[in-house]
């Protein structure tokens, strides 16, 4: 059988959307200055569905420092993998900041976020040992799961006891094969927005042999007092043994670290073959990152504002009846039921009429039956963008209810 005919026949849960869907709800074109108003196709929205928490991407003084580090150094230096040719005293400068900054003895900066976690947990475990990790943790997590040897268990979304319960399970293997316990969860999962219970967590180190993995790319810049994230605003910062994060959320950048005790880092330099075998970060964007680090860290009013704008959006949308779930970040998740029909209907009247564009999940990402509309609120959003977005959220909840949805004529737009 030819290879390629299974996706002729079926393109996955997904895929077989993209006739009807494709640049429009999946793969939309998003154009001008990042912000929080940009194009869609040749109209202005208010936009909802960017990372720009603290509203770096179009910061003047970044704007201006990342095109004087291009002009300086190129996209291309240093050439090869840092290993062999590609280190500058620059990276190590970025990681040495990064590790201050998240209470951590060491830190690795690394090319990509996915590729990065991915990586790491294949160069952590081997197959006598075990990973325990929550169900809702991010693709990119299941994936270097996924490429584990060894046994692996999922504990239900933020259950303690059931993640104590599969701690157990682990503990009576690894005793046998003489290997270790990987916990894995995340600072703020990136659907539902609520923080992952770190603190319960890590009191279970004192019955449980085992080391904590955290992905905080939705944390880090946006909680705790100084900004370094979920294990900071929770007050185990120290417990966590490897802390991560992307620069693509708040520092609204490329690229990735890890950081944690220095022999762990050093392990993980000379053991992710992501990185090993992989092209330098370009120095526009390591520099770029350090700037970005530094206004992270000089000006917590771009904390303090996206927060006065979080608070604000979840408070209105409260108000109004509308169901945000869980969350405690600023990811703001918006549930409604509904059909998948009813979903595009309603997104394209958000889109068309109100002039609201934020992102729609619909199953396999989420049961059956229902409808999330995820808001990322930023430090840059005004009152009056956030109560236009409110007054349209009361109106399609108005009519998805009364069930005008159902009655449009599904036709591509």
């Amino acid at each position: 059988m030819d290879i390629f005919n299974k996706f002729r026949a079926d393109m996955g849960p997904l895929g077989k959307y993209a006739e009807k869907a494709e640049g429009y709800f999946i793969f939309p074109k998003l154009e001008g200055p990042l912000g929080s108003r940009m194009k869609f196709r040749g109209k202005e929205v208010i936009m909802w569905s960017i990372n720009n928490y603290l509203g770096l991407a179009n910061h003047p003084e970044i704007r201006q420092a990342d095109a004087e580090y291009a002009r300086d150094w190129g996209m291309a230096y240093p050439m090869g993998a840092r290993m062999m040719s590609g280190q500058t005293a620059y990276h190590e400068q970025l990681e040495q900041e990064l590790a201050a900054f998240v209470n951590k003895e060491s830190s690795y900066v690394v090319n990509f976020g996915y590729q990065g976690i991915v990586s790491a947990i294949d160069a952590l475990v081997s197959r006598k040992d075990v990973i325990v990790y929550d169900s809702e943790s991010h693709a990119c997590i299941v994936d270097g799961v996924r490429l584990h040897m060894g046994k692996r268990f999922a504990f239900h979304h933020n259950n303690i006891n059931s993640l104590e319960n599969n701690l157990k399970r682990a503990l009576k293997i690894t005793e046998k094969t003489g290997g270790g316990i990987l916990v894995i969860s995340e600072g703020v999962f990136g659907m539902r927005g609520d923080q992952g219970k770190l603190r319960e967590i890590v009191a279970l180190k004192s019955k449980y042999p085992f080391r904590l993995l955290v992905d905080d790319a939705h944390g880090f810049g946006t909680l705790g007092a100084t900004g370094a994230g979920a294990g900071e605003e929770q007050g185990v910062q120290e417990e966590i043994d490897i802390y991560f994060s992307t620069f693509a959320k708040s520092m609204a950048s490329i690229g990735a670290f890890f950081a944690g005790d220095k022999d762990v880092i050093q392990y993980l330099m000379y053991n992710m073959r992501s990185q090993m075998f992989a092209k330098s970060l370009p120095l526009p964007i390591v520099l770029g990152n350090l700037k970005r680090l530094d206004l992270l860290r000089s000006n917590p009013e771009l904390k303090n504002k996206l927060w006065e704008n979080v608070n604000y959006l979840q408070d209105g949308l409260k108000k109004r009846k509308l169901d945000i779930g869980e969350t405690n970040s600023c990811v703001t998740p918006v549930y409604m039921k509904g059909s998948v029909e009813e979903a595009t209907h309603l997104v394209k009247d958000l889109r068309e009429n109100h002039r609201i564009f934020c992102s729609i999940v619909i199953y396999p990402v989420i049961p059956k039956g229902m409808i999330l509309l995820r808001l990322i609120p930023t430090s840059v959003h005004t009152k009056e963008e956030i109560d236009l977005t409110l007054e349209a959220f009361e109106r399609i909840a108005e009519k998805l209810h009364s069930g005008v949805y159902r009655e449009a004529e599904f036709a591509r737009v």
